[in-house]
């Protein structure tokens, strides 16, 4: 049974945590609505998804959001350690309990005491430690590896896998019962090529991140940024991520156009796309680098009754030109005219520029 100690109310510094899994399409909105509906319960969640579509970060928000948010959140990936040490890992060992064990030591499960076990590629569980991971949920309670004492258990189990359990369960692979224990509320994360709306603010999210790894935010142009787009991203969020850490290194002092792109990446859009995007390169050839020449080339002295009035209506024709074409990513339009994001956000808020404002004038 979970502790008396937790409330029944979201913990408010969860609230300004739990971001990290970004996207403003259909499919993004019904995963936060799912984990914020399961999140304050102790109910077992079983979360889906391809390698790379972020099961761990949803994994890490049910905890943010859970009761337990000031216990431990601790990952275990079952896939990556071998059969024989898993038990071991889980459960933790006493000293002489097998070659090697010079001393006692803790498992996943104590170092989890009071909040949430991340149970990564459950699929890859051998069946012996299914049958030791049952009677753990079912009687919370376990051994160490060596030791007859019964120690109690009070986790939250959160699993994640990219296998069809219920496949492996038919070919006698994984237990039902350990299945249906584990799978009470399944979240299913959708694969990025499901979800490509979402793609410019992963972008945007990334390049914000860049900092923390010592690098600077790197632009990608329109022609790229659609590339990015109709890719289809087999490594899926994870891959973009490497993506946009990759550009920000070998392109710090400029943008990144088509021509910056893997190989690899422009050899794997639909037919047709990639010379549609190069058509569409040419043609832009960046119209708001060269817009305030072209300005200020056409007007007159004559017509320009009140410099202070005419060089904002100049700022924000600039402002919402680089708005449109960067699809109203902040970052990029602020790149594209040289400024920084907090300043282009400062200038829009003068100059009164939003994107509803600008749907309700077109």
């Amino acid at each position: 049974m979970p502790s008396s100690r937790f409330s029944r109310s979201t913990p408010p510094q969860a609230e300004s945590r739990i971001s990290a899994f970004v996207g403003q399409s259909a499919s993004a909105a019904a995963v936060r609505r799912l984990v914020k509906k399961v999140a304050t319960s102790e109910t077992s969640v079983l979360i889906l998804g391809e390698s790379g579509t972020g099961k761990e970060i949803v994994a890490r928000e049910l905890h943010l959001r859970s009761h337990r948010c000031d216990g431990p959140f601790v990952p275990v990936n079952c896939g990556a350690i071998p059969a024989d040490l898993l038990e071991s890992e889980l459960f933790g060992h006493e000293k002489g309990a097998f070659t090697g064990a010079l001393s006692a030591r803790q498992g996943r499960f104590e170092l989890a005491e009071g909040g949430t076990l991340f149970l990564d590629e459950i699929g890859d569980m051998p069946l012996p430690m299914q049958v030791k991971l049952l009677r753990v949920l079912q009687e919370r309670c376990f051994e160490r590896v060596g030791s007859a004492v019964t120690r109690h258990s009070n986790v939250r189990i959160v699993a994640a896998t990219h296998q069809d359990l219920e496949t492996r369960v038919e070919d006698g692979r994984f237990r039902a019962d350990l299945y249906y224990r584990l799978a009470v509320f399944p979240i299913d994360i959708p694969p990025l090529r499901e979800r490509r709306d979402d793609i410019p603010l992963l972008i945007e999210h990334f390049c914000d991140k860049l900092p923390e790894s010592g690098l600077q935010p790197v632009h990608f142009d329109q022609a790229a940024r659609r590339a990015l787009q109709a890719y289809n991203w087999p490594g899926n969020v994870r891959e973009l991520a490497n993506l946009v850490e990759r550009m920000a290194i070998l392109h710090e002092d400029g943008g990144v156009g088509l021509a910056q792109l893997p190989a690899r990446l422009l050899e794997g859009l639909p037919d047709g796309s990639l010379e549609a995007l190069e058509v569409a390169s040419v043609d832009s050839g960046g119209p708001v680098r060269s817009r305030l020449t072209d300005t200020a080339t056409e007007a007159s002295l004559g017509q320009v009754d009140d410099l202070k009035a005419y060089l904002a209506d100049v700022e924000q024709s600039l402002l919402l030109q680089a708005l449109q074409e960067s699809d109203w990513v902040v970052a990029q339009a602020a790149k594209r005219l040289n400024l920084r994001r907090t300043t282009m956000v400062e200038k829009m808020r003068k100059l009164g520029i939003s994107r509803a404002e600008a749907v309700s004038e077109s």
